[in-house]
């Protein structure tokens, strides 16, 4: 039987009699959507902003370079203990290398300042652009001229700030305020907020995203930290099901093509790719193809028959290790500044002359007194003298009042009357510094004249 036949008034035109097939109209049902990276992302980046400001301005970390000071959190370090500040320092670059080894580069996409400031930049830009647009009736050239010229002033703006948040992480941030306010650009101050300003400014017109693939060494080291099991973003399409919408790449902020390889330099593991594969894929009722896994061939991240630990990225005995390595050191550094004193007495003889004998006869040693208060309150260090029988203090009050933040310097003189029982030559004491309920003491001499061998 024909299916076919001509179409009336043009012969060469044959039409089909069949019936069409029903077609099913309803669209396919959307996959249920995950968890949007890019909203956590910003979320954390907004975070950040607000720390990044905070630990200055509330010594939480700063590094008082005039003053020679190290602030960590809540404790004020003095040059002079610079152990522990090596330490502290060493804890959080060692953190940060723990977490590459363990998260790969999430640091750069999600706690990076850099990356943080550099897409905030590139969505004021584009905000601008819309904005001008949409609401001014001007040429495009005109258009286009306004929204740069507004873009360069916030860009100009917001370079200053930031580079005021950055100095005071080294500077008093009242004094460089005093600073700014008098145009300061002869003091040391001055010309480095003038010089952080200058670069902070090209950075958000010029360098941005292009800081990360040539001149920060973090990303180079990836290699050297992460392993087999380390999370990265991978590109899955066993069943080839990608529809070359190429979304992933219009969105990647480093204009990489996640798909080509998950161990491209310049891919920070943000997860916008996955967050873009999912819109798309999941209007079509599929899952997306890309994905946050432990490993090239490991499971995805959060796969709900792995263990808790696991799910924390514990997958070896080597994390395991680095773990329990960053648990003792951050427990010995926290042990070590429990440990410190807020108060430091320090006392030396002075020995450029042996002892001052006096016209009566007493004998006299001078002592250096040094006392730094490191604390945030005024503190009395006390002197007292033990296993010295009959001597005592000359011209000199066995208290010290310290303020705050500040270090007295003194000497004193120990007399000793003919009538104290000591024996010629040199004596062994001990003297002892109290500070409110804190003890110490050090082992001292005391030089007397020795007998006359005749």
């Amino acid at each position: 039987m024909a299916t076919t036949e001509a179409k009336p008034g043009n012969p060469n035109i044959l039409v089909s009699t069949k019936p069409l097939p029903k077609c099913d109209r309803n669209p396919p049902t959307p996959a249920p959507r995950s968890l949007s990276f890019h909203r956590v992302r910003k979320g954390i980046h907004a975070v950040c902003v607000v720390i990044f400001f905070a630990l200055p301005f509330a010594n939480l970390m700063r590094f008082d370079i005039p003053r020679q000071r190290f602030y960590f959190f809540g404790y004020e370090l003095w040059i002079s203990e610079f152990s522990i500040i090596f330490f502290s320092l060493m804890f959080l670059m060692f953190l940060i290398a723990a977490m590459a080894m363990f998260y790969g580069r999430v640091y750069c996409g999600y706690l990076c300042p850099q990356m943080i400031f550099s897409e905030a930049s590139i969505a004021l830009e584009s905000k601008l652009t819309r904005t001008v647009n949409k609401y001014v009736r001007w040429s495009v050239q005109r258009r286009k001229l306004l929204s740069q010229f507004l873009f360069y002033t916030i860009a100009t703006a917001a370079s200053v700030i930031l580079a005021f948040a950055f100095i005071s992480y080294f500077v008093e941030p009242r004094d460089l305020l005093h600073r700014l306010l008098a145009f300061d650009i002869k003091t040391a101050g001055g010309i480095a907020g003038a010089t952080t300003t200058l670069f902070t400014l090209l950075d958000f017109l010029f360098v941005r995203q292009r800081f990360c693939t040539t001149v920060c060494p973090y990303g180079y080291l990836q290699g050297m930290l992460g392993d087999g099991d380390t999370l990265i973003v991978h590109y899955r399409d066993e069943d080839r099901e990608c529809i070359e919408c190429k979304k992933c790449v219009r969105v990647c902020h480093m204009g990489i093509d996640i798909r080509t390889s998950p161990y491209q330099i310049e891919c920070i593991h943000c997860g916008e790719c996955i967050d873009a594969c999912a819109d798309v894929l999941g209007r079509l009722g599929k899952q997306t193809l890309i994905h946050y896994v432990w490993g090239e061939h490991g499971e995805k991240l959060g796969a709900s028959d792995n263990s808790w630990y696991q799910k924390l990225g514990l997958r070896n005995a080597k994390r395991v290790v680095v773990l329990l390595i960053i648990l003792c050191y951050g427990a010995a550094l926290f042990t070590a500044l429990s440990m410190r004193r807020a108060v430091l007495v320090r006392i030396a003889p002075d020995r450029i002359t042996m002892y001052r004998l006096g016209k009566d006869g007493t004998v006299y040693n001078r002592f250096r007194l040094q006392v730094a208060n490191r604390g945030h309150e005024q503190a009395i260090a006390q002197l007292s003298i033990e296993g010295l029988p009959g001597t005592n203090f000359s011209g000199f009050e066995n208290a010290v009042i310290v303020a705050a933040g500040q270090t007295v310097q003194q000497e004193f003189e120990i007399a000793a009357p003919p009538s104290a029982p000591l024996a010629p030559g040199v004596n062994h004491f001990r003297l002892v510094s109290r500070v409110g309920n804190e003890k110490d003491s050090v082992e001292q001499t005391f030089i007397t004249p020795s007998k006359d061998p005749r």
